[in-house]
């Protein structure tokens, strides 16, 4: 019999495009102001409106006023200590009554909890929370799937699970006092909670069929880790990405089929070669909310593949430094970029490149003009010769605990692991 490894997909939605869409890594004329409006751009709002203090980077008191009440929250006390200083082991052994009397601990469960990945469901299970992990390019074993499980069948009917839609898992029904011992346990089998909520960067996300795709441009998974291992200090805590003024997402495709949804990511790496080398145009901006949905637009610019860590942490700096933080509705990234124009927000980025240099997009897209969107569901033939990967439909992306250790079953006995996605495609 054929060896197999399972991946968990998601049907594409009814009605949606096949064909390639048209969007384009290199900027039509129109896009970029020229140098001369960029420098238009008052000196004065491009200073840096946070500091570095002990470790951590803080709000100058100048730029406090008009704040959104989540940003008086990561005033009041830093959440990032709760994880890098230990916080969270003294607030698990606080009842949660007590919890409840004192607005700092109340912030501490309903606010900074997100940024270990913990969401208290206050409306809908009341003293129970979410726990979102990240799992770059979404893929995580079948060793690391029955911890998850384990961890979701000790609360009975309040546990379960989900894949989302960023290629990552959600685990469901977890009390504050298993909180630390939950942690000690990711860290064991590979896995991490940090950062992946509130005003952090996001699940990495690459092609679903990553280093198995018959058609595949580049294997996103190297990048995706990387990426990852940046963000959050290889599992440790980076605190230069945990104060951004709102949520930031990124990708790096790998496919013809634009699976990994760049025009909705804040930063998307396109490939495309230039001079005879590997690397990737960038396209920014990309978001969409209640208020507003915005298409990612092209930065104008190509790094070589070595250089997809630098462009990030610039990208993520000039975000930090310069993005306002009064109505949530207009904090994403996209805002700074309208405000600032695209030229003089792609001269912020080069400023924090190690060179202080960025070259211009290329021509040399690798991404084919006119593709025919695949669908996943189903069996089909991997690029290694005689295996092939199945396509899963999980509806609404819920699983519990049994469901999970059978998933783990089958990529044990037929594959060597699996990722799990609910692509909307």
């Amino acid at each position: 019999m054929a060896s197999l490894s399972v991946k968990f997909l998601a049907p594409s939605l009814p009605n949606s495009d096949r064909y390639k869409s048209t969007l384009y890594a290199t900027p039509p004329q129109t896009v970029a102001p020229t140098a001369a409006e960029a420098a238009e751009v008052d000196a004065m709002r491009l200073e840096p409106r946070v500091e570095e203090r002990e470790g951590y980077f803080v709000l100058k008191e100048k730029f406090r006023g008009g704040l959104n009440p989540q940003e008086k929250v990561k005033l009041e006390r830093e959440p990032m200590k709760l994880f890098m200083e230990n916080g969270i082991d003294e607030l698990a052994k606080i009842p949660f009554d007590e919890i409840e009397k004192s607005k700092v601990t109340k912030d501490d469960i309903d606010v900074r909890l997100k940024w270990l990945g913990l969401f208290h469901r206050r409306k809908h299970q009341y003293g129970r929370f979410m726990m979102r992990l990240k799992l770059p390019n979404g893929v995580t074993t079948s060793a690391q799937t029955r911890y998850l499980a384990s961890v979701i069948r000790q609360y009975g009917e309040e546990g379960c699970a989900d894949v989302t839609t960023r290629q990552n898992w959600q685990i469901r029904g977890v009390v504050l006092p298993d909180v630390p011992e939950i942690l000690k346990g990711l860290e064991e089998v590979g896995l991490t909670s940090l950062q992946s909520g509130m005003d952090n960067v996001r699940n990495p996300v690459g092609n679903p069929l990553a280093g198995i795709d018959p058609y595949e441009i580049v294997d996103t998974r190297p990048y995706t880790n990387l990426l990852s291992q940046l963000i959050t200090a290889n599992s440790l805590g980076n605190p230069a990405f945990t104060n951004l003024p709102r949520k930031w997402n990124v990708c790096l495709v790998g496919s013809h089929d634009l699976f990994e949804h760049p025009h909705i990511n804040d930063l998307a790496y396109m490939p495309a070669t230039k001079n005879g080398r590997f690397g990737f145009n960038l396209l920014v901006g990309g978001f969409f909310s209640p208020k507003r949905c915005a298409e990612a637009i092209p930065l104008d610019a190509w790094v070589p593949a070595d250089d997809i860590l630098s462009v990030c942490k610039a990208i993520l700096e000039a975000y930090r430094d310069l993005g306002t933080r009064g109505n949530r509705q207009k904090t994403r990234m996209m805002w700074l970029i309208d405000e600032l124009g695209t030229e003089a927000f792609r001269q912020e980025v080069e400023k924090r490149m190690p060179q202080q240099e960025l070259e211009r997009a290329s021509s040399e897209d690798l991404i084919q003009k006119q593709w025919e969107r695949r669908d996943y569901l189903g069996v089909h033939p991997q690029k290694q010769e005689s295996f092939s990967y199945v396509g899963l439909h999980i509806p609404v992306g819920r699983v519990h605990a049994d469901d999970m250790d059978e998933l783990a079953r089958l990529a044990d006995e037929y594959g060597s692991g699996f990722h799990p996605n609910r692509l909307f495609s």
